[in-house]
């Protein structure tokens, strides 16, 4: 019996075309389009609310690749940096870090059944008719 191969040349395609999947912010609800220090604000938890609606930020676990580059693409912080910015601010007494999920698919479970909660997925696991608040460019 042939076992199949892939060459590796298509799995480093398939691999960097996910890399460079274009990150979407979505929320549910009717929560309106952010810009980005908007986004910024609600990620490091100095807003609350967007548009007079409540929000709730979700993140993915820390070593997540997407994640990885939502924070260094869209925050402007390495994973380091936010860990230690949600440290301080916990301490202090002024909220806790976004709630954290193994997997964009948990996220986009909590993501439905959350009003006004927001996470940000790769563009190619936005569900049909997701609201679509904010685009990150592809690195």
């Amino acid at each position: 019996m042939k076992t199949p191969v892939i060459p590796l040349g298509l799995l480093l395609i398939a691999g960097a075309a996910n890399a460079n999947d274009e990150v979407v912010v979505i929320a549910s609800g009717a929560l309106p389009k952010v810009d980005l220090p908007t986004l910024q604000r609600l990620y490091t938890g100095r807003i609350v609310s967007v548009g007079q609606q409540a929000a709730t930020p979700l993140n993915l676990s820390a070593g997540d690749p997407l994640r990885k580059r939502f924070l260094e693409g869209v925050l402007g912080q390495t994973e380091e940096q936010y860990t230690g910015y949600w440290l301080v601010r916990r301490y202090v007494g002024k909220g806790a870090p976004p709630q954290e999920f193994a997997t964009v698919d948990e996220m986009l479970r909590q993501l439905a059944s959350t009003p006004g909660a927001v996470a940000y997925v790769p563009v190619s696991k936005v569900p049909s008719g997701a609201n679509i608040i904010y685009r990150a460019g592809g690195k």
